[in-house]
């Protein structure tokens, strides 16, 4: 069997050791190539801040090319970047190399296809079964720099499209956070030549200062910034680029769930929400599809994680759909999370709704959340354990039509994960306890 590769969100890993190591570099680059449809292969790679992001860059490109494709470089672009050019500039496949959110000892390689989309994981398992096949070898020599094209002004007019005539926002004050990552190449000058009055954080990236303290999983500097500062906007956005995370006037965060809802309200209303319903993952709050009823918006729940958000997006044909965290994906411009899409879409709610951010994101009443793990020593079907079943069963019929319950093993440990959401938290945490407390006893 091939050793994996690709997680969740493409392969993963501290650069320079396995399967970031220079060998398994080159032949992930090569195996991409030999798994693509015969013919012509070009490879668009883009990248982020990080230190390791050009000599990954090279190695991937000359596996690449030492199986005939050519291979063209972006430079530092936020992912949906090269997502939106790799389906417009006639691109075989995509590859971005970033671990995220992550610190930059890190980093990754995802890849896209020539219509944009994340790889499937079909094919993801073709090219680990390549890359473990020990009949080929890349041919030997030195990782020469990779040519580039000047593609960012192209992505650039694209983005622009989620915000049309911007004039009646011109001289808002804006705080724009850039995680010290690829989001620097870009929304500094997106953001003023839309017109915005901005006062950037997070914007000098040194290599190794990648979401220090910064960006959409450290949003701190930001409130401070936009309370001290009084601003009616707040954005941050991670190293990559590809979600997003505000800050109201008030000087609290709101999140993927608040995004979703006031987006998905006002294309309803314009009649931009095709099939009337929005896709998010089971970790969204209940809050959000009791809001989403009330305005006749179906919740259509899938596994964790954007690429199955997007698999949901194009099965159904919708145009809504992400995750809580800031994934947000508008399948209008992309069949990917684009954190500069989404501020500007939010932006635009404001300016068509002459709300405030604050007002806007007080429509989601989250629920609380309570969230217990529970050790176990076998992986039973929690059906099949009478009282178990009872227990379940006794917590849904409380729960119904406020609130939830959501248990789950995990996919890399061996634990029941148990989530309750409700009106009360005391209630809610007595009944996951009291769940817990028998799993443990069946199967702890």
């Amino acid at each position: 069997m091939s050793r994996r590769l690709f997680g969740t969100d493409g392969v993963r890993g501290t650069a320079g050791t396995y399967p970031l190591d220079h060998t398994t570099v080159r032949r992930i680059g090569a195996a991409l190539v030999r798994a693509l449809p015969a013919g012509s292969a070009r490879v668009l790679i883009g990248r982020d801040t990080r230190e390791s992001g050009l000599w990954l860059e090279r190695e991937l490109a000359h596996g690449a090319r030492a199986c005939g494709a050519e291979v063209v470089s972006a430079g530092v672009i936020p992912t949906p970047g090269v997502a939106y050019l790799t389906r417009s500039s006639d691109f075989t496949a995509g590859v971005v190399i970033s671990a995220s959110h992550n610190p930059f000892e890190d980093n990754g390689i995802k890849v896209f296809s020539g219509g944009g989309e994340k790889f499937s994981e079909e094919l993801e398992r073709h090219v680990e079964s390549i890359v473990a096949d020990p009949s080929w070898e890349v041919p030997p020599g030195e990782a020469d720099a990779v040519p580039g094209e000047a593609l960012v002004d192209r992505y650039i007019a694209h983005v622009r499209e989620a915000l049309p005539d911007p004039r009646a926002l011109a001289g808002t004050r804006v705080a724009v956070d850039c995680a010290n990552g690829a989001t620097t190449s870009v929304a500094p000058r997106l953001f003023r030549e839309l017109g915005f009055d901005v006062t950037l954080l997070g914007d000098a990236p040194d290599g190794r200062n990648i979401n220090l303290h910064c960006g959409s999983t450290h949003p701190e500097a930001l409130v401070r910034t936009v309370l001290d500062g009084g601003y009616s906007f707040g954005v941050a956005f991670d190293g990559d680029g590809d979600r997003a995370i505000f800050v109201d006037e008030r000087g609290q965060v709101v999140d993927g769930d608040a995004v979703m809802l006031m987006c998905a309200r006002q294309l309803q209303a314009q009649g931009r929400l095709k099939g009337n319903a929005v896709v998010a993952t089971v970790m969204s709050n209940i809050g959000l599809e009791l809001a989403l009823g009330e305005s006749a918006i179906t919740l259509v729940r899938c596994q964790v994680g954007d690429k199955y958000v997007m698999e949901e997006l194009l099965k159904r044909d919708l145009s809504l759909g992400g995750e809580q965290s800031g994934h947000i994906i508008f399948t209008d411009y992309l069949f990917t999370g684009d954190g500069l899409v989404t501020a500007l879409s939010v932006l635009r709610v404001m300016r068509d709704t002459r709300r405030s951010l604050a007002d806007l994101a007080s429509d989601l009443t989250t629920y609380p959340q309570v969230l217990v793990n529970v050790r176990v020593k076998q992986r039973a079907e929690l059906r099949q354990v009478p009282e178990i079943a009872e227990a379940l069963d006794a917590v849904q019929s409380q729960l119904a039509g406020h609130g939830r319950l959501l248990v789950r093993y995990s996919g890399t440990e061996p634990l029941l994960r148990i989530m309750l959401e409700g009106r009360e938290e005391a209630e809610i945490r007595t009944w996951a306890n009291e769940i817990a407390g028998l799993v443990r006893k069946h199967l702890g």
